[in-house]
Order: structure tokens, then C-alpha cells, then sequence
């Protein structure tokens, strides 16, 4: 007989932070981790992942977790992206952008080509194949769940859910550790010149100790703009479903911050009473950073790796190809095209969770990155953008031709 156990809202959150300190301490004392930039919310999330799967196969215990904290978790970091987005750096950020657009979309053809060729290997409708291709991997668990309804009652493709939530597990947790290691090898190989910029716009160099610059009211003007940025994103995601569209909450937070921070950059330029950038900006760096490192732990405590079991070969099959042809796309396409420089090697870390995970995950992977070799402006504006806006449109469109 099995036994179910819930954890609570608060135990969950709880825990999750306590995974992050592990995350943080394995890191500090294993070199390995730190030579090959895997994300210290990864390591603490993968321990409880693994803990919870031998629990429910050696105790016979099934453990699960409430983890609704998560999702506003993301809302604050993508506010935080948006407040921090110089429009200086996002005008040199514009051809790299469209570049980078180009480049994924090119990729998530191929990605599902390859999906739709491995299912129809195993004898299987080859349509099944988009599960483990963009739907799962590009577009995430929402986007999964959103296509799941029609596959299942329109396709008549019963097991779509299964395959769909299978792959974008696997995917997420290659797309962390893949990552780093594929900047490394980039900026090593190629003999690049790290930035020479310790100010990191997301995240913080915990050695340097910037929250020594801390102060009370800058903390609570971070928060009182990041409150702004998240009702303001909910206005502007309510304006965009107006037209049909559906895009993840994320995004209008992301766009919110960005509308902010710059209109006030130009009204009040030299700051005023209610924007004082300099004293708020440590305060922002800090609550974007615990907020995605928390948001990620909580990501992999969720995972429940037993759901792979009935299709496991072909799930394993294809997440070994679309693993490969991530890292050979990105070593080979991503990096030239994107001006093989630092920001592009920091960009293909980035690229892995873009085409594997999430953009957290893809944030997750170049603030890890940048926190060793610095700071890099620009792949911090490109991707978020590329991820949480474009991709999104353009996936729907592949998928909506692809599956018919």
C-alpha cells in the first residue's frame, strides 16, 4: 500500500530554502561544480529530487509539494529584469535580438522535425513527436498543458500529457547542466576576454559583499517599484489576451519594468523623492536574485520522475538526440552567429534553457555564468525578451501548422 504525504504552502517554501543553502554549500566545496557553472539552485533541487524518487520506489512513499510561493517568485524576478533594463543597453541589444529570433525559431523546426522523426521510429503517430519537441522543451510545462487537451481529444493522442510532462522534466534538468559547461568550453577554447565588468545587473557576487550597500529605504523602494512593475504586468497581459493572444504572466511583468524604468530614466533623469535608482539597485539585485534562486529549487522539488516510467525508452531515446543537437546547434550556429564574443558564449548558456527548460532556467544558467567571468548586459536583455515574448508567439504558430 502506498502512502501519500502533502507538504504545505509554508513547509514547502521553507524547504525549498534550505535547499538552496545546500545548493550553495555543495558548490563552495565541490571545485567541479563551480568550474563548470552549474546553477547552486540546481544542485539543492536535484538533491531533494532525488530523495523523494527513492522514497517512492524503495519506501513505497509518494511525496508532494505545494508550491503556489513559486510562481509569483517569477513575477518579482522578470519585474526585476524589466526595472533593471537600461533602454541604452536594450537599443544594442536590438540586432542581437532579432538575430537570436531567427536562430531559435530555425531550431525549434528542427527540434520537432526531430521529435516527429523518433516517434514515428518507434511506430507511433508521428505527431506525438511535438510533445518531445518544441511543445515540451521551448515552450515548458505550460505550454505543454496547453496543447495536451488538443492532442488528447482532437488527435485522439491519449498518452500526449505523459510524454509531454516526461520530456519537459528531463529537459529542464539537462538544460541546467549543460549550460555552464557549454560557456566554459566556448571561453576557453576561443581564448575570450571575460567582461571586465564585476557589476552584475542580475544577481549578486556574494565574495563582494554589495549588500554592504544595502539601506532601508532603498530595500523598500525596490520593493514598492517591483509591486508596481507586477500590477502593472497584469494590466498589460489583460490588454494583450484582449487580442486573442495568450502569453505567460511573466512577460507583462518583464515588459512593465522595462516601460518603468524607462519613462522615469527620462522624466526624472537625475532622480527625485520617489526614484532613486542608485539607492534601490543593490535591493533589486538581492530580491531577483533570492527570488529566481528560490523559484528554480522549487521548480526541481516538483518533479516527480516516476511519470517516465511507462514510455521510458522512447522518452530516453529522444531526449538523448534533442540533447545533442542542442549542444551541437549552439557550439556550431548560436556562438558565430551571435559575434563570437563573451556576450555569445553567455548567451549559449543561456540558449540551453531556451531550447531545453524555461527562461528561468536559461537566466539561471548565465547569471552562474556571469557571477565567475562577469557581468553581460546585453545576453541578460536578448534572452529574457527572446524567451518570454517572441518564442512563445512563434512555437504556437510552428506547432499549430506542424499538428494538423
Amino acid at each position: 500500500m502506498q502512502h501519500s504525504f502533502e507538504i504545505n504552502a509554508i513547509a514547502s517554501f521553507t524547504l525549498a530554502i534550505l535547499l538552496l543553502f545546500i545548493g550553495k554549500g555543495l558548490s563552495n566545496r565541490l571545485t567541479w561544480l563551480q568550474k563548470y557553472s552549474i546553477p547552486e539552485p540546481v544542485i539543492g533541487g536535484l538533491v531533494c529530487t532525488v530523495i523523494v524518487c527513492i522514497a517512492y520506489y524503495l519506501l513505497n512513499i509518494r511525496i508532494s509539494f505545494t508550491l503556489g510561493v513559486r510562481d509569483m517568485l517569477l513575477l518579482y524576478f522578470f519585474a526585476a529584469i524589466g526595472l533593471g533594463t537600461n533602454i541604452q543597453t536594450l537599443k544594442q541589444g536590438g540586432r542581437a535580438l532579432v538575430i537570436l529570433v531567427i536562430v531559435a525559431t530555425v531550431f525549434m523546426v528542427l527540434q520537432n522535425l526531430l521529435g516527429m522523426s523518433i516517434a514515428k521510429y518507434f511506430g507511433m503517430d508521428a505527431r506525438i513527436g511535438l510533445m518531445a519537441g518544441s511543445i515540451s522543451l521551448t515552450g515548458g510545462v505550460g505550454t505543454t498543458m496547453a496543447w495536451a487537451k488538443h492532442f488528447v481529444d482532437t488527435l485522439g493522442l491519449i498518452n500526449a500529457v505523459e510524454v509531454g510532462i516526461a520530456a519537459n522534466m528531463m529537459g529542464m534538468i539537462s538544460a541546467c547542466i549543460i549550460g555552464g559547461p557549454i560557456a566554459s568550453f566556448l571561453i576557453k577554447r576561443h581564448h575570450i576576454q571575460s567582461s571586465a565588468d564585476p557589476e552584475l545587473d542580475i544577481g549578486i557576487r556574494y565574495q563582494d559583499e554589495p549588500y554592504k550597500r544595502l539601506n532601508y529605504y532603498g530595500v523598500l523602494m525596490a520593493i514598492f517599484w517591483l509591486n508596481i512593475s507586477l500590477l502593472m504586468g497584469k494590466g498589460i497581459i489583460g490588454m494583450i489576451e484582449l487580442t486573442g493572444l495568450n502569453l505567460p504572466a511573466f512577460v507583462g511583468c518583464l515588459l512593465a519594468g522595462i516601460i518603468i524604468r524607462s519613462v522615469t530614466s527620462l522624466v526624472v533623469p537625475n532622480g527625485g523623492r520617489i526614484w532613486r535608482w542608485h539607492s534601490m539597485q543593490p535591493g533589486i539585485a538581492l530580491i531577483s536574485d533570492l527570488s529566481l534562486g528560490i523559484f528554480l529549487t522549487m521548480a526541481l522539488m516538483g518533479l516527480q520522475l516516476w511519470v517516465l516510467q511507462p514510455m521510458i525508452l522512447f522518452i530516453t531515446t529522444a531526449m538523448i538526440v534533442q540533447i545533442l543537437l542542442v549542444v551541437i546547434f549552439t557550439l556550431v550556429v548560436v556562438f558565430r552567429v551571435m559575434g563570437r564574443d563573451y556576450e555569445a558564449a553567455v548567451m549559449c548558456s543561456g540558449f540551453g534553457g531556451i531550447a531545453l527548460g524555461s527562461t528561468a532556467t536559461a537566466i539561471a544558467n548565465m547569471s552562474a555564468v556571469t557571477r565567475v567571468y562577469g557581468n553581460a548586459p546585453r545576453a541578460f536583455i536578448v534572452v529574457p525578451l527572446v524567451c518570454g515574448f517572441f518564442i512563445d508567439l512563434i512555437n504556437a504558430l510552428i506547432i499549430g501548422f506542424l499538428a494538423r
